[in-house]
């Protein structure tokens, strides 16, 4: 199963408020287990993470990393780690300190899907609420099929990522866990600059070891 994103859209995860994240460092950490801010990680840590810029991630040996690539500004606009049931796509924004951004933005996914014409609830997972979502979407082949997916967001010290699990991890609990797994691991890369709360952090091409899909 492959799966392809289209170029910038506006987003319901960056259109919160223009109030400017505090550029003092958080208070406390993630806890014992991730996701992680990079500065967090544990001393013992020998993970062997892929830098992409704002995230660093460690996907299983048995999946692809793409990134599409716009083809005028070169920046990337979407990391999604590929296997053969599913994918996993990753994004972070930046958040306000203390905040709880995953919270604000929910009900805006939820509208946005319900405006497509497709699902949106909220349930409990791993991670706390998550949206179990359905939206219809058009094959390679013409036809017409359901997409399921799980949108997971997580909020750390001035930043929230939010993953989404795409095809048969959204629905099977029993292929979930090796994907929640690769969430957990993911370390964010938020930087002290300060910047708009729900702006997107910038992701970068890596040296190898991914598939690059350019968009005009």
């Amino acid at each position: 199963m492959k799966f392809r994103r289209k170029s910038a859209e506006a987003d319901p995860a960056t259109d919160v408020t223009e109030e400017v994240a505090e550029t003092t460092a958080p208070e406390g950490d993630q806890g014992t287990t991730g996701p992680w801010d990079v500065d967090d990680l544990p001393e013992d840590d020998q993970t062997r993470r892929m830098d992409l810029g704002s995230l660093l991630i460690a996907p299983s040996a048995d999946t692809e990393v793409r990134l599409q690539v716009d083809e005028r500004s070169e920046d990337v606009l979407a990391v999604l780690i590929a296997g053969q049931d599913g994918a996993l796509e990753l994004r972070a924004f930046a958040a306000p300190r203390g905040g709880d951004l995953w919270s604000e933005v929910r009900p805006k996914i939820a509208a946005d899907f319900a405006q497509r014409g497709g699902t949106a609830g909220e349930r409990e997972g791993r991670f706390g609420t998550e949206l179990a979502c359905q939206i219809t979407v058009q094959m390679p082949d013409g036809r017409t099929g359901t997409q399921p997916s799980r949108i997971i967001g997580i909020n750390g010290p001035r930043w929230m990522l939010r993953a989404t699990l795409l095809g048969r991890p959204a629905l099977e609990p029993e292929l979930a866990g090796p994907w929640e797994d690769m969430i957990e691991q993911v370390a964010v890369r938020r930087g002290s600059q300060p910047m708009p709360v729900g702006a997107e952090l910038a992701l970068t091409l890596p040296r190898d070891g991914v598939t690059v899909e350019r968009s005009s």
